[in-house]
């Protein structure tokens, strides 16, 4: 959640201490532009609140990406604008993906909401908000496919020792059941210089951890240097002072080059996890997907990153009853998952979007066996996962310190092999003093689950 923040007296009298509160939504990438609007408003002179009932200004950025998180965003909505009713709350703004892709919609059907800002107008949430408290009608919409050039600075509200980096936006893939070049636009890549300047600047305040995230990562760079350049992204950011650990996400399988793959192994900032969703294993299903790969092609990829990075933690995702999965596709993906064995993996139901190719194909499966088929698989994951947090015991790992449980001598951390939200846990008892984002060695005693258990061998900062 937001802090609060200073703001001088001129803004004060300006503002009238103008509380404003923040709601993101949906994925990481989301959150990103989130902590952009509230460094934009801190500037600004607002301050902020997490109390909705203290609330002047509420800010809901949306998803769309599937069904569930559509529901989810108009229903913040819905409960938001509750509050003009019972409360103080003067304007209330639909920023992000449902913004973008359902301007119209907003409009008529939920007239509470009083300014609409879309996904590539994130730098102008103060203008939005402040035409709205002037009682007018505040739209914000920019080019889906303009260049991305600025980076502001950033509101950090992950607890300050990590953050996530946007790289990129948008995508050109067009996967038959994905809405975002609709919502995104094309992919464009963020300068490297100014990705380096935002970092520093992260570093500064006390970020140790960066979680480079875009809707694909492992294309950075096509657009603005004519190659991928991940990897040389990757080298420049290892050199911020302060920066402890890398981490990547979303990097799309074909794309993984042979230098960005060298990069990690040879450059110790980087951790050793990859998260690449490969969505399915037949091939009929990923022909219909739009998926470029094959499973012959993602078990050589796999194949690859385990012998050139032995300890490499690998994480995907799946989608269960695509339109035209049989029994026969589902037993072959079943069978590719349990003789993979991901160290980390999620499964989502097909979610019927519209305007998508894979909406109107036949062969739509029907709700009750696309879950029966994601429990199944998640049921398979669960004991390979299980076995993967045994096998740990006795290692000697370094993790990063993420809080401490209330009045226990148990600390909180992740290792390389734990993203933020999504993974395990390490939970360490000690009566040593930590913070969080310190760093400490620690010997893994045992395992509960998803998470590890141990003890600390080791702090300080001469390690990585």
């Amino acid at each position: 959640m937001p802090a609060i923040f200073a703001y001088t007296e001129l803004e004060r009298e300006k503002y009238a201490i103008m509380n404003i509160m923040c709601v993101s939504l949906g994925c990481d990438k989301n959150l990103a532009d989130t902590e952009l609007m509230l460094g934009i408003l801190q500037k600004k002179g607002y301050s902020f609140t997490d109390d909705e009932n203290l609330a002047d200004v509420i800010v809901v950025n949306t998803c769309c990406f599937i069904g569930d998180a559509k529901e989810e965003s108009i229903q913040t909505l819905l409960e938001m604008a509750e509050l003009k009713k019972t409360g103080r709350l003067r304007v209330l703004v639909a920023a992000g993906c449902l913004a973008q892709r359902y301007r119209e919609e907003i409009r008529e059907e939920l007239p509470e909401v009083d300014a609409l800002v879309g996904t590539m107008a994130a730098e102008e949430i103060a203008e939005a908000i402040e035409e709205a408290l002037a009682g007018g009608i505040s739209n914000h919409y920019r080019d889906l496919n303009a260049p991305l050039s600025v980076c502001g600075d950033r509101v950090v509200t992950t607890g300050g020792h990590y953050a996530y980096l946007k790289i990129a936006e948008g995508c050109g893939k067009h996967c038959t059941y994905c809405i975002i070049p609709k919502v995104r636009g094309d992919y464009r890549s963020v300068p490297m210089e100014v990705l380096a300047a935002q970092a520093g600047k992260l570093a500064e305040g006390g970020v140790k951890e960066l979680i480079l995230v875009a809707q694909e990562t492992t294309l950075y760079g096509v657009d603005l240097y004519g190659k991928k350049s991940l990897h040389l992204l990757l080298k420049r950011l290892a050199q911020v002072e302060g920066i402890r650990w890398i981490r990547i996400l979303y990097c799309y399988p074909e794309e993984i080059t042979e230098e960005l793959v060298e990069t990690m192994a040879e450059e110790p900032k980087i951790c050793h996890y990859l998260d690449i969703p490969v969505q399915h294993a037949s091939d009929q299903v990923l022909r219909r997907m739009g998926r470029r790969t094959s499973q012959e092609q993602l078990r050589s990829i796999i194949a690859g990153l385990r012998e050139r990075i032995p300890d490499i933690c690998l994480r995907t995702t799946l989608i269960s009853g695509f339109p035209g999965e049989t029994q026969e596709d589902f037993e072959e993906l079943y069978r590719f998952v349990n003789e993979m064995e991901f160290d980390r993996l999620g499964v989502f139901p097909y979610s019927r979007e519209e305007d998508t190719p894979a909406a109107e194909m036949s062969g739509q499966v029907e709700d009750v066996v696309k879950e029966r088929r994601r429990d199944e698989l998640m049921e398979l994951q669960q004991a390979v996962a299980f076995e993967k947090a045994e096998s740990m015991v006795g290692q000697v790992l370094t993790a990063m310190i993420e809080g401490k449980a209330a009045d226990e001598d148990v600390y909180v951390a992740r290792t390389y092999r734990d993203a933020p939200d999504v993974d395990g846990y390490l939970f360490l008892n000690t009566t040593a003093f930590l913070d969080s984002g310190d760093f400490v060695k620690v010997l893994v005693t045992d395992s509960n689950e998803y998470d590890l258990i141990g003890e600390i061998v080791d702090e300080g900062e001469d390690f990585l």
